[in-house]
């Protein structure tokens, strides 16, 4: 199926034009193995991101977006390092419009672990483009802005195979966000999501995947990536300790239900954190910054990053989203 084939099929999916035997024939037939295309990636976020209730915001703020995210799905049961990282990239100076949900695979998802802190996820559409616009960021609960996936789940969820929808929801923020610091769960498919922002004007972008299998940059193990600036793409690996990170036991990093990550949050903005808990988000920060354009390389999103936490401006900049988000 190519792309053309593929976003036909999608339109028809999201705009209901399928029973739901169709539905879960089409979505079978979306398995998300290695034989997964580009073009089905590509055209399934498009058709998805044009169903979105987008982010009202203005048209000057969107080239400025950056978005942290995993698929999820990696099992390792890591504390909510993504949502840790994006908040530390706002308080850098980054505009992040943080796009997520409850938990699926995990004990704590983005939206759990928001919530815990005190950050308010009844906003509307609207309230949360005025907290992006004041502060610097804002949290995009995602049953929020795709309704047109409350019939298609229900037949998703009778499904025990991975389908595309398993790596979709990172690659359709509802802001438009032309950055992206999208981890997967596979390494697989880090070159072929790459390619799938590509095609979908992202213009600058990191997908990683870890040897062991993790949605994140590892501090355990070498992290594959690859590269997307401008309508280059260049895979590389990413090595800890090349950055004078310790490699450290996966267990350092473990997490647990959204008020105990909410508490490693804490610690590591009050630098308080075990070193495995802050050394993790320094570096996938630094990736960040480096997607945003505010590091020239890894390297300096380092420095970046740690200033910022040692600075206290994460844990200030935690303080006033919270508060603007109660005031709205």
């Amino acid at each position: 199926m190519n792309y053309t084939e593929a976003k036909t099929a999608f339109s028809r999916l999201f705009s209901h034009e399928m029973n739901d035997a169709q539905m879960r024939e089409f979505l079978l037939s979306m398995k998300l193995d290695e034989s997964t295309s580009v073009d089905a990636l590509a055209a399934a976020a498009s058709v998805m991101r044009s169903h979105a209730i987008s982010l009202p915001i203005a048209k000057e703020l969107k080239p400025k977006l950056l978005d942290v995210v995993g698929t999820g799905g990696d099992k390792i049961g890591s504390f909510n390092i993504s949502s840790t990282v994006a908040l530390l990239c706002s308080a850098a100076g980054a505009y992040v419009a943080k796009h997520g949900s409850r938990s699926v695979t995990s004990k704590s998802g983005s939206a759990d672990m928001f919530e815990a802190l005190g950050v308010r996820l009844d906003l509307s559409i609207e309230q949360s483009a005025s907290l992006l616009e004041e502060t610097g960021f804002c949290f995009m609960f995602a049953q929020n802005h795709h309704p047109a996936m409350k019939f298609i789940m229900p037949v998703r969820k009778s499904i025990s195979e991975k389908t595309v929808f398993n790596v979709l929801g990172p690659l359709t923020n509802p802001a438009g966000v032309q950055k992206t610091m999208l981890g997967v769960f596979d390494k697989s498919f880090v070159p072929k999501i790459a390619q799938a922002l590509r095609m979908n004007e992202s213009t600058s972008a990191l997908v990683v995947s870890s040897a062991e299998g993790m949605d994140e940059v590892s501090i355990s193990d070498i992290t594959y990536a690859a590269r997307l600036k401008g309508k280059d793409i260049k895979e590389f690996e990413i090595d800890p300790q090349v950055f004078g990170i310790k490699r450290v036991p996966l267990e350092a990093i473990k997490g647990a239900d959204a008020k105990e990550n909410a508490q490693i949050l804490h610690n590591i903005f009050n630098n308080q954190a075990q070193p495995a808990q802050r050394d993790i988000v320094l570096i996938n920060a630094a990736c960040s910054l480096m997607v945003e354009g505010m590091a020239r390389d890894i390297q300096d999103g380092l420095e970046i990053a740690r200033e910022t936490l040692l600075s206290l401006k994460a844990k200030e900049k935690l303080d006033e989203i919270i508060k603007v988000s109660k005031k709205l």
